[in-house]
């Protein structure tokens, strides 16, 4: 039933095999970046749990989805409010934004990813958002970065 002293020893004279059980119980003990709870989406702090999730998590495609979808949904049902007889649009979104630094390129084409990524990295430098509603942050955040322009 128990392996003798001596085949244990020698098993752990082998670097490889020490490696090895370490890595395996590195493994076994990592936290899921997301969890099923955060897709209840309590406040801010859960989207950016679900919007951060590693590729290698076991949530991921889910996770994913579910961060794209959620945030969609806040800005067009938003879009959609105000462009109602005598409401006027609050967030007007460019075809275009500047690059980032020292990329060599003008402008880039505007994309969903672009702006869900730049949302997650503008709450987490704020972390006294983390327990605000998803919406109020999604909403300050567009109104901030994509104000209407008065003509």
């Amino acid at each position: 039933m128990y392996a003798p002293r001596v085949e244990v020893e020698k098993f752990y004279r082998y670097p490889i095999n020490v490696l090895l059980i370490i890595g395996m119980s590195f493994f076994c003990t990592t936290a899921q970046a997301a969890t099923k709870d955060n897709f209840l989406i309590r406040n801010t702090g859960d989207i950016v749990q679900i919007c951060s999730v590693s590729p290698e998590d076991r949530l991921y495609t889910q996770a994913i989805h579910f961060c794209h979808g959620f945030l969609v949904g806040i800005y067009r049902s938003q879009s959609e409010f105000y462009s109602n007889p005598g409401l006027s649009p609050l967030v007007c979104l460019p075809e275009t934004l500047p690059s980032p630094a020292n990329s060599g390129i003008d402008e880039v084409e505007l994309s969903r990813n672009r702006i869900i990524t730049e949302y997650i990295q503008w709450v987490k430098a704020r972390p006294d958002y983390l327990q605000d509603s998803v919406v109020a942050t999604v909403m300050k955040y567009l109104v901030d970065h994509f104000p209407c322009k008065d003509d």
